[in-house]
C-alpha cells in the first residue's frame, strides 16, 4: 500500500500494525539514530565543539522533525552515531542507526542491503595533487601513486579502470579522506581520488588551501542520498515525502546555499560552489529513482 505524508500520519495513529520496524524502534525509544561521519566536509562533520554538523546533518534534521509530527510525538530526541565509508552499510542494515546522514552514493550494489532518500546532491570524482604537479587526468598518474578512502565508489572506479587500461597506477587505500589529502601534501602520493565537492571541502578546511588543486574530468558520477534501512515502505515514505517538500518548496535550495556558497566553520571559507547543472535537473522532478 503507498500512502501520502497526510494520510499517513492518521494510518499510524489509527493502526499500530503498519508500522515498521523503524518506525517502532523510533517510538519506542523516543529518538531518531542518526549515522554521521567526522570529516566529510560540508556534508557530515564536526565543529570545533565535537558536534555533528553539515549539510546532510540539517537535512536530517528537518527530516527527524517531520517524523515527530507524523507519528504524533511530542518529543523526538536526535542521537548520533559515528560511522565510517567500511561501517555506514552495515549500521544502517543492522539497525545500529535509522538515519546515515552524509556523503554516500546510491547504486545497485548497495541497494542490494540497504535503501536511499531521494537524493540530495550530485557530483563525480575527480583528483586532489600539489599545486606544482603535471597531472591533469588518470592518465597522469601512471607510474604514479594515487590514493582513494576504502568502501568508496571512487575507489572501486579506479582500481576497475587501471586494470582495464593497464595504466600500471599503484592505488592505495586509506581509512579517510583527511589521510589520503596528508598523503599528498607530504607526498607519499601523487594524488587522491573522491568526490569533487568533498575535495572542495578537503581542501578549504587545510590550514594552507594553496598547495593542493583538484584537477581532471569526472571519473563517475555520484548521486548521494540518505541512507536507510531496506524494506520498511512506510519509513521510507515520510524521508521521500519529506525530501520532496524541501526540494519543491526550495527549502533544500537554501540549505545547500548555506553550506556550499557561503563561509563555514571551522575556517570561515566558503567552498564558492553553486549547484551544478544535473543537481538542479534532477531535482526538477525529485525521484528515489537513480541510474546504475
Amino acid at each position: 500500500m503507498r500512502l501520502t505524508l497526510s494520510t499517513l500520519c492518521l494510518y499510524l495513529a489509527t493502526s499500530s500494525a503498519v508500522a515498521g520496524p523503524v518506525i517502532d524502534r523510533i517510538t519506542q525509544r523516543g529518538s531518531v539514530v542518526i549515522g554521521y561521519r567526522d570529516a566529510s566536509v560540508p556534508f557530515s562533520y564536526l565543529d570545533a565543539e565535537g558536534k555533528p554538523v553539515g549539510y546532510a546533518i540539517d537535512l536530517c534534521g528537518k527530516i527527524s522533525e517531520a517524523l515527530r509530527k507524523t507519528l504524533a510525538l511530542t518529543r523526538l530526541k536526535v542521537e548520533y552515531v559515528k560511522v565510517t565509508s567500511t561501517t555506514r552499510i552495515e549500521a544502517v542494515a543492522q539497525g545500529q542507526v535509522d538515519l546515515e546522514c552524509e556523503s554516500t552514493t546510491n547504486n545497485s550494489e548497495r541497494r542490494k542491503t540497504v535503501a536511499f532518500s531521494v537524493p540530495h546532491y550530485i557530483t563525480g570524482a575527480r583528483y586532489l595533487v600539489r599545486a606544482d604537479s603535471t597531472i591533469r587526468e588518470l592518465k597522469d598518474f601512471r607510474g604514479k601513486t594515487l590514493a582513494s578512502t576504502v568502501g568508496t565508489t571512487p575507489l572501486k572506479a579506479v582500481e576497475q579502470a587501471n586494470n582495464e587500461h593497464r595504466h600500471g597506477i599503484r592505488v592505495i587505500n586509506v581509512p579517510d579522506h583527511v589521510r589520503g589529502v596528508e598523503m599528498v601534501e607530504r607526498g607519499d602520493a601523487d594524488g587522491f581520488v573522491m568526490d569533487e565537492v568533498l575535495l572542495m571541502g578537503l581542501k578549504a578546511s587545510r590550514p594552507d588551501p594553496s598547495k593542493v588543486m583538484i584537477v581532471g574530468k569526472y571519473l563517475t558520477i555520484e548521486t548521494l542520498g540518505i541512507m536507510l534501512p531496506k524494506n520498511d515502505a512506510e519509513f521510507k515514505q515520510i524521508v521521500d515525502a519529506e525530501m520532496k517538500r524541501l526540494i519543491l518548496s526550495r527549502e533544500a535550495t537554501a540549505v545547500h546555499d548555506r553550506w556550499f556558497t557561503r563561509p563555514i566553520p571551522p575556517k570561515g571559507r566558503s567552498l564558492e560552489l553553486p549547484m551544478n547543472h544535473l543537481h538542479k535537473d534532477f531535482w526538477k522532478y525529485p525521484s528515489d529513482w537513480v541510474p546504475g
